[in-house]
């Protein structure tokens, strides 16, 4: 293809060298502790070099899109794991916390949430108002995901956007949500609606809630940014951590569009036996969890194993 402005282009014969001579500067940056961004800068080059050196033969398995799918989206989860930690922290402890409190102190609902919107939550989901899960037609199912696409992706939009406000807009909202899908959860199990509302989430909530917190776990970035630049400038800053803060966003989002997929064509079905939700529920935690903890191990391990051996060398 034709030279990017701004970039050199390489021969295919240098390529082996330059990439041995990045890694040894990728070693010396870990070794002698050099900045996060100099760090990061070099560990994406490196990632860059390899798949170019070593990744020919899987070009025809989907691009970038499914090297960002296997590799590079767990790969950031894992790399800015501490904002992922802060944002799930504000999220699931106001939402465990209210989901084991209200039924022990049921009043307390009301101080959460308005009486009207809890009375139509409790509509909802009541085991003897059969529109909830009812059959639909297809265009029903359809016009239903894009209600909930339109749904989730407001919420995912607030806590990533709330994060230009110093993070503190992204804690809000996340702990808001938390605490207000704590409330409801609580009140419903207190009722007794636990087939028709547990029955209902359990199927789209772990790609729902994780990719909820992982918009706030990019806004958080960018609100780090901000309050702690570095030298730099506040817009400069925010742009360096932009770079990964959008791409966690992109994959948050995916998992927004097929949580709301999941629940508009298998949550509100019928069809399934309860038990059956319950355990597609269970497996899609454990294998979102394997996910962001194993995929794209083997690159990260490659890339590392390299910069050894290239530090060994130089020594």
């Amino acid at each position: 293809g034709k030279p990017v402005a701004g970039r050199v282009a390489i021969a295919s014969s240098e390529l082996p060298h330059r990439y041995r001579q990045l890694a040894r500067h990728l070693a010396l940056a870990r070794d002698r502790q050099y900045s996060a961004e100099l760090a990061a800068r070099l560990e994406s080059l490196a990632l860059a070099g390899h798949q170019a050196l070593y990744g020919a033969s899987h070009a025809g398995d989907g691009g970038g899109v499914m090297l960002f799918i296997r590799a590079t989206f767990p790969q950031l989860v894992r790399t800015h794991w501490r904002s992922v930690l802060v944002a799930s922290l504000c999220l699931f402890v106001p939402m465990i916390g209210l989901t084991i409190l209200i039924p022990l102190v049921p009043e307390f609902a009301y101080v959460m949430m308005p009486p009207d919107q809890l009375a139509k939550v409790q509509q909802m989901y009541d085991p003897a108002n059969r529109i909830l899960g009812e059959a639909r037609d297809a265009g029903s199912d359809v016009a239903m995901w894009g209600f909930y696409i339109w749904n989730n992706v407001r919420i995912d939009f607030q806590c990533f956007a709330g994060g230009l406000l110093f993070g503190v807009g992204s804690i809000f909202f996340l702990i808001l949500n938390g605490g207000m899908i704590g409330t409801v959860a609580g009140h419903l199990t207190q009722l007794g609606y636990i087939e028709t509302f547990w029955g209902f989430v359990a199927g789209h909530s772990a790609l729902e809630l994780v990719g909820a917190a992982l918009s706030g776990a990019a806004g958080l970035q960018l609100g780090y940014a901000l309050i702690a630049p570095d030298r730099r400038t506040r817009l400069d800053a925010l742009k360096i951590a932009a770079h990964d803060a959008v791409r966690i966003l992109y994959g948050a989002a995916a998992m927004t569009f097929l949580a709301a997929f999941i629940e508009a064509f298998w949550s509100a079905s019928r069809v399934p036996p309860v038990e059956v939700k319950y355990a597609f529920g269970i497996i899609g935690w454990i294998l979102l969890i394997a996910y962001f903890l194993l995929a794209g191990r083997t690159r990260e391990v490659n890339a590392s194993s390299v910069s050894r051996q290239e530090q060994r060398r130089a020594a």
